[in-house]
C-alpha cells in the first residue's frame, strides 16, 4: 500500500515489535506498563496486548486493512488509557508520576487518533464526525499538545535523574535537563495554541528520538541488564514513532506561523 508518512511505517514496525515481543516474553511491554501484579486475568491480558499489537502493525501495512486496524488499535488505546492512566489520576491526582504515566499513553492514543482519522471512512464521519478526519486530527493533536507538558515538567521535578543521564561527552548536564524541559513546554503550548505548532510537533519528536538515541541506544549497547533501562528504550522508541505521526499530520500548513490545532 501508499504509506500516508514515514510516521505511519515507522508506527506499525513499532507495534508488530511490540506484539512479537509481548508473546516471546509472555509479559507486558513497555507501552502496557504497568499493571498490577494480581490484576484478574493478567495472563489473558498479557496475550490480548501482544496480539492488538501485532494485528493492528500489520494491518497497517495494507490498504484494506488499515482503517479497521487503525480503528481498533484507536479504541483498544483509549481503554487501556481511561483504565490504567486515567483512572489512577482521578485517584492520586497530586502524585506526579501518574500524569507522566498518563503522558506517554496519550501520546500513543493521539498517534492512533490521527491513523484512524486518516483512514476512516465516509460512514466513519457521518456517525462520529468529532472523531474522524480533520476533527479528530484537531483533537488528536490537543492530546498530544497535553501529554507533553507533563513531559516538561518531569525534566525538572526529576532535575538530577534526567540530568545523569546527559551523555558524558555533552557539557553542562543540568543546563540540557533544563533546556529539553523547556522545550516539551513550548512545544505543548504551540501545539495547544497552534502557533507554530508544525514547527513544534516536529522537534518535539525529534527530541524524543534523539532521547532514544544518545541516551537509550548507547545504555542497551553497552549491555545493561536492567529491565527498567530496558522498558525506558523500548517506550522512547514507540514514543519516537507515535510523536513522528501526529508531526506529520501538519504536513501542507506553515512551520512557523498560526494554524489550526
Amino acid at each position: 500500500m501508499r504509506f500516508r508518512s514515514a510516521g505511519h511505517l515507522a508506527f506499525a514496525a513499532v507495534m508488530i515489535t511490540l506484539g512479537i515481543q509481548g508473546l516471546i516474553t509472555r509479559d507486558f511491554t513497555a507501552v502496557w506498563q504497568p499493571v498490577p501484579k494480581g490484576l484478574p486475568a493478567r495472563e489473558g491480558l498479557i496475550g490480548l496486548c501482544a496480539l492488538v499489537s501485532l494485528a493492528t502493525g500489520v494491518g497497517l501495512l495494507w490498504k484494506r486493512t488499515a482503517p479497521i486496524a487503525a480503528r481498533v488499535l484507536l479504541a483498544y488505546l483509549t481503554l487501556w488509557w481511561l483504565l490504567f492512566r486515567v483512572r489512577e489520576i482521578l485517584r492520586a491526582p497530586s502524585a506526579f508520576p501518574a500524569w507522566d504515566g498518563c503522558a506517554e499513553t496519550t501520546v500513543m492514543v493521539a498517534a492512533a487518533w490521527v491513523l484512524y482519522a486518516w483512514f476512516a471512512a465516509d460512514s466513519d464521519g457521518r456517525r462520529i464526525g468529532f472523531a474522524a478526519a480533520e476533527n479528530g486530527i484537531r483533537l488528536a493533536r490537543v492530546l498530544y499538545g497535553l501529554a507533553m507538558i507533563p513531559f516538561g515538567l518531569a525534566q525538572f521535578i526529576y532535575l538530577k535523574e534526567t540530568a545523569s543521564l546527559v551523555p558524558a561527552w555533552l557539557p553542562a548536564h543540568t543546563a540540557w535537563a533544563e533546556f529539553t524541559g523547556g522545550a516539551f513546554l513550548a512545544a505543548g503550548a504551540a501545539v495547544l495554541t497552534g502557533i507554530g505548532a508544525r514547527l513544534a510537533a516536529a522537534l518535539s519528536a525529534l527530541q524524543i528520538g534523539l532521547f532514544t538515541l544518545l541516551v537509550w541506544v548507547p545504555i542497551v549497547a553497552a549491555g545493561s541488564r536492567d529491565a527498567s533501562q530496558w522498558s525506558e528504550f523500548v517506550l522512547s522508541i514507540a514514543l519516537t514513532a507515535g510523536a513522528w505521526v501526529v508531526a506529520d499530520s501538519y504536513r501542507g500548513m506553515p512551520w512557523v506561523a498560526a494554524g489550526k490545532r
